[in-house]
């Protein structure tokens, strides 16, 4: 059964260009050399520059911790952490379809 992830980013107002490019990186990274990652969605607030969502998908626990330990992530994770004041991560399996 798939796993699904969701991530809320709040980007402090002086960085939310810079994370847009390193998050729009690790997507692309992730949905290109990942065997296991099946959809890695970016989506900004229009609203609210500063809100992030991703919606992540993955064939099982394994791939996602796979994609924890790949180099792209730990990359974008270690440039972008101090231009984060919140994150909010939310796990789920996916059931349908």
């Amino acid at each position: 059964m798939q796993e699904a992830l969701v991530v809320a980013f709040r980007i402090k107002p002086e960085h939310v260009d810079a994370f847009a490019r390193e998050i729009v990186d690790n997507a692309r990274a992730s949905r290109d050399t990942e065997a296991g990652c099946r959809q890695f969605d970016v989506c900004r607030d229009p609203a609210d520059p500063c809100l992030f969502f991703l919606y992540e998908r993955y064939d099982d626990e394994a791939a996602v911790q796979a994609h924890l330990a790949t180099a792209h992530y730990q990359r974008m994770n270690t440039r972008t952490a101090a231009w984060v004041d919140t994150k909010t991560v939310w796990r789920y399996r996916r059931i349908a379809p």
